[in-house]
Order: structure tokens, then sequence, then C-alpha cells
């Protein structure tokens, strides 16, 4: 009785770490700004026959609708309401969504907006999503309901009312973020109505949540709204699953608030890992690949179990949030499959992939002064389908990167060797890398500038494997590179400095 009790408390500790995909299903995606209704058909046609555990969907809930940019990507991240009723849809698409996805094994994640409401020059009137009423001057917002006493005002001692000071842990946690209304997130009313929003989403089947801003919010003040969320829905989880927390936590460093306040609440969004496989990756400041040998940890990272990382987000790909300009995204395609590569075959932390939209980029100064806008649109405003074209990539300005064939490969390529050790390192001392998954899976990257001629220890067993990177095993052939491994192991991999795709990577279901 006691053992089993242990198992339960610790069972019930953890829940909130682990992203609850079914078994052999390990990344995420964030299908950033698409429709309910595309988001579920992706999941029955592409994500689960493909290995894909869950999707990141952006805010669900009611925002205010800015007409000055133009209804930029932000809006979402500016609430009216918990309603849920966004541009991506409404409820009942939402909940079809949730359904179909989790019925083919491929979970759900929200964006969970609580740290604040709209800006405070957004106005008043009905320009919602749903038409409720607000008025960001009285700070009231009776949709919710919320009033002026449930914001921060009082308690923020910056001159501005706005994050003045990152140094000051206070403002940045009782000061307005860009303007944006604080909520006051210890008082018991704030807290029962967030609540409230999150567990009506647990109830209609999402999986988790990324908590936007954490933060700028008390690791207690969050702690004491997880307190309060139920077990995810029994009609696709085991009884007493907890959802799933990863938290927005910007901690580059140099600054007092660091991520590992959060570790209580969840996992952590780990911004270093993107800047600096990207800064490594573009062999800036002398980095090489072969300094990846200790990887995660031994980079300063927060621990791997309390990790979820990426190569690029919706906001640093746009030069917003954390990374600054070594973030690569799919505008350096080239680069960018190789550092997506690289994470998914590495087994440090949670993964999350990017799939993003195109806009018309126009520099200033250095500056894209066009990153505000939002998805691909129609003439009334109207975010347009991801179309689907005849060699399976999207059209209508959807990027689509997870459709890449060689980012969808290394999704399968992480599913095979979960769970198998880090092995078999090998650098020639530069940007030429290999590596392995125990005896399971092997890749590796020429980053060089000249060409790579290496007979390697795979750890795999003997057998002619179809590279998964050029191709990929259709039937019993390989549409592409084929790498032989001998009996003991060994295998000869060869890769030009020039080629598309400079790196190889096998696993024992490529096998022929």
């Amino acid at each position: 009785m006691g053992i089993y009790f242990l198992l339960l408390v610790v069972g019930l500790c953890w829940g909130q770490y682990n992203p609850n995909t079914v078994p052999k299903r390990t990344s995420i995606v964030h299908l950033f700004e698409w429709r309910w209704q595309d988001i579920a058909e992706e999941c029955e046609r592409y994500l689960a026959p493909n290995g894909f555990g869950g999707v990141q969907i952006s805010p669900p809930n009611e925002n205010v609708i800015i007409t000055d940019p133009q209804q930029p990507w932000w809006e979402r991240y500016q609430p009216i309401s918990y309603k849920i009723c966004s541009r991506s849809g409404n409820e009942e698409e939402f909940k079809d969504m949730v359904k179909r996805c989790n019925n083919v094994g491929v979970h759900i994640y929200v964006d969970a907006v609580i740290n604040h409401m709209c800006g405070a020059n957004a106005g008043a009137g009905d320009h919602a999503t749903c038409g409720s009423y607000f008025n960001a001057k009285t700070e009231d917002f009776p949709a919710v309901p919320y009033s002026g006493r449930d914001f921060n005002d009082h308690k923020c001692k910056s001159r501005s009312g706005n994050i003045e000071d990152y140094h000051d842990i206070s403002q940045v946690r009782d000061c307005r973020l860009v303007s944006l209304l604080d909520l006051a997130l210890d008082r018991e009313h704030v807290r029962s109505r967030v609540a409230a929003y999150l567990n009506r989403l647990i109830g209609l089947g999402v999986a988790g949540f990324r908590i936007d801003a954490a933060k700028h919010m008390w690791p207690a003040d969050v702690k004491a709204i997880l307190d309060k969320l139920e077990d995810l829905n029994t009609q696709w989880f085991p009884a007493g699953t907890k959802p799933f927390i990863y938290q927005e936590v910007i901690d580059l460093g140099g600054e007092p608030i660091k991520g590992s306040e959060y570790f209580g609440n969840g996992r952590v969004t780990e911004f270093k890992y993107g800047a600096k496989l990207g800064t490594v990756i573009r062999k800036w400041n002398g980095e090489k690949m072969a300094y990846l040998k200790n990887w995660g940890e031994g980079w300063g990272f927060v621990p791997s179990d309390r990790a979820l990382v990426f190569v690029d987000n919706h906001d640093n790909q746009r030069g917003h949030g954390a990374g600054g300009a070594s973030i690569l995204t799919f505008w350096d395609a080239r680069l960018y499959k190789m550092a997506v590569g690289f994470m998914l075959a590495h087994p440090y932390g949670v993964t999350r992939v990017m799939s993003s939209f195109r806009w018309p980029r126009y520099f200033q100064n250095g500056k894209d002064v066009n990153d505000w806008y939002g998805p691909p649109s129609n003439a009334d405003g109207s975010t347009k389908t991801v179309t689907i074209n005849p060699d399976t990539t999207c059209g209508n300005d959807w990027v689509c990167e997870h459709r890449w064939r060689q980012i969808r490969n290394m999704v399968v390529f992480r599913n095979v060797v979960d769970g198998e050790p880090f092995s078999n390192w090998w650098d020639n001392g530069s940007n030429q890398v290999a590596f392995g998954r125990g005896n399971k899976g092997f890749i590796i990257f020429n980053n060089d500038d000249w060409s790579l001629n290496v007979s390697l220890q795979t750890g795999l067993p003997a057998g002619t494997y179809c590279d998964v990177i050029s191709g990929q095993k259709e039937d019993d052939l390989c549409t592409a590179v084929e790498v032989h491994v001998a009996a003991d192991g060994m295998a000869n991999f060869l890769i030009g400095n020039e080629d598309q795709d400079p790196f190889i990577a096998i696993h024992v279901d490529a096998k022929l």
C-alpha cells in the first residue's frame, strides 16, 4: 500500500513535465496561426502518419482586433475575454479539432495568455473577435468579468507603469509588459477566472499549456493557478493524468530572474538553445560543431528533464523575444535543416518544431519593419486555408517546415531512437561531427568548407540503410543515398561541402 501510494504521488508530481504524447511520438509542432479546421485535417492526413506527438496552437481566446497595423500576429496575445473565439475559429471548430486530433493520437497544447489583457491603448467598444464590450482605459472587461481592482497598477513602482528595468524583479512581474494591462494574479478572483478558462480547455480534451510570459508572473502565482487545474479528460488520457506545462521564461543570463525559479511548476522554454546552436551552425565567434560534444547542461542549459527546446519560435524568427541575429529560421533553409536535424537527433529536452508563414521582409537600419505581419489573409481579413501542393509542400504562403522531408524524417528518427543513449561521438576538431543513439540511429554532419570522407563506428547492426535526409526507404529500396554498415558496425560516409543537405542520418527502421 505504501509503495503504491508513493508511486502515485511521484506520478502526480511529475505529471506536468510529461508531454502526455502517445508512446514513440516525441515531438511537438507549432502550427502558428493555423485555423482549427486546417489543424484537424493536418492531424489526420500528415501528423499522425508521420509520428508527430502534438500541436502547439495559437491562443484560442477572444482577442482585440487591431487595424493599425492591419491585424498583426501579436493581436492574438491581447485577450479581451476567455471565450473561445479567434481568427482560427469558433468554439465548435475548436472542439472538433481537439477531438479529431486526439482520436489519431496527436495532442493539443494551448498557448495560454494569462499574464495580461489587451494593451492600455486598445480603446473601448466591441472591436474584439467575439464582439464583447471592453474598455481598456477603465480596465473593464465584463465578459470575464475583470474590473480595475483586478490589475496590478497599485503594485507597479515604475514611473510609466511599464517595465523600465529588467534588473528590478518587481517591475518585471508587477508592471505592464509593453503597456499590456497586467493582471493581479495574487487575487483569488483572477486566479479562479484563469483556472476556469484552462479547465474548460482541459474538459474539451487539450493535453497541456504553454504559459505565455511566465517570466512576468510570480512563480507562486503561477503555481496557485496550476494547483486549481483538473486532470486531463479520461476519454483520451489515463485517469489522474496532469496537464503538460511549459513556461515561457526568457533567461539568457545577465538578469536576476532565472528559469530555475519556475521548475516547480513545469518545464521552461530554453531560449539559450536556439541562440547558441544558431551561433555554432553559422560558425560565428569562432564556434565549431566539434564543441557540441557536451551539448545540453554542459553549455549551461537547464536540466534536460525541465527543458522544452526549439531552433526558432514565432517571436525570435522575427527578431522579437530573445536570441538576436544568430537565430536560424526557414529563411536560412540549408543551415536551418542542419540545426533542426541536430536538435531532433540529440536526446536533450522535449523538442518543438516550428511551422511558419511567409511575410514580405523589408529591412531598414537592420530591422525588419514588416515583422508585425499577420497570417496569410483574404481581403476580408479572414485567415487563408492551408493548401497542400502536389509535392506535399504548402501553398498560400504557409511555409510548413514540418513537411520538409528532412525535418519530417528526423521527427521519425527521434521516435525510433527514443530512450537510447548518446553514443559514438566523433569530430574532426572543426565542423564535421557525428554521433549515435545506442544501436538504433546515427547522424553525421559536414559544416566545413571541404568534403568529408570517413569511416566511423555507428553502433548499428550490419546491413544497408537508407539515408533519411537525401531520401528515405520506400518498400525495399532507398530513394537516394545508401549507407552500408559492416558486421563490426563500421560505415563509410561521403558528404560534399556543397551538398544541398550536408548531413546524413540512418536508423534501424530505414534498414533494407
